[in-house]
């Protein structure tokens, strides 16, 4: 990496699940604190990038949002790879898409790295009066899965940045743990110390390793047929909600 980067940790982040569950909303949210009452739908991939700060640290986070329809399962599943964390997106007012994330996991399990870090949100947590999945059934779906449980509200703007945070964390902390087992003893390099301009050898390599996987699939070069390198490179279209 080069020495005048500006963060010290490369994060990439997946949102995945049923078309309409609000991905691109909190997408949107948590990058621009925005939001738009119109349906976005993502064709193909989409992606956004935010750097925030964890425990002193600059974390640069390139959140990629994926289609929900069938017919771009394709296109979707394919980056996973090299996906760090996946955010499992439902509609707490569609039972069909609650129940359709067996599935999304299922697709996870196969298609994702071994050891990705996984959270279940609840999106429109806000729309009391359309409710059909109750907080406690989105618990008891996140212990059966064995991942962290959130709702939140891009609309109202409840916990999106809490998901965000916390699955940065775990994922954070994950690097660390993982590269400190790792690491050779006589290497003479200890996780967590700087060397020039703020960064960490051990980490630089893994993060390193990480983008020349995900070159190999083209997601640093072309997304849905458009050239990336924007820190925004939006590919959707947006529909009257009806």
């Amino acid at each position: 990496m080069s020495s005048n980067r500006n963060y010290d940790f490369l994060i990439k982040l997946l949102l995945i699940g049923d078309s309409g569950v609000g991905k691109s909303c909190c997408l949107l949210r948590f990058s621009e604190d925005s939001f738009t009452p119109s349906f976005i739908t993502t064709i193909g991939i989409d992606f956004k990038i935010r750097t925030i700060e964890l425990d002193g640290k600059r974390v640069k986070l390139q959140i990629w949002d994926t289609a929900g329809q069938e017919r771009f399962r394709t296109i979707t599943t394919a980056y996973y790879r090299g996906a760090m964390g996946i955010l499992l997106v439902y509609d707490v007012t569609d039972e069909r898409s609650f129940n359709n994330i067996r599935t999304w996991f299922a697709n996870v399990e196969q298609h994702a790295t071994e050891g990705v870090n996984k959270i279940l949100i609840g999106n429109k947590c806000d729309w009391e009066e359309k409710r059909v999945v109750s907080t406690e059934r989105g618990q008891q779906l996140a212990d059966e899965l064995g991942i962290p449980f959130l709702e939140v509200s891009a609309k109202s703007n409840i916990n999106i940045d809490k998901a965000f945070y916390s699955l940065a964390a775990d994922i954070k902390k994950r690097l660390i743990d993982n590269q400190k087992n790792e690491q050779p003893a006589a290497s003479g390099v200890n996780v967590g110390e700087s060397s020039g301009a703020g960064g960490n050898d051990v980490l630089q390599r893994h993060m390193k390793t990480r983008m020349e996987g995900e070159r190999d699939i083209g997601i640093w070069g072309f997304t849905a047929g458009l050239p990336a390198g924007k820190d925004t490179q939006r590919n959707s279209v947006r529909e009257r909600r009806t």
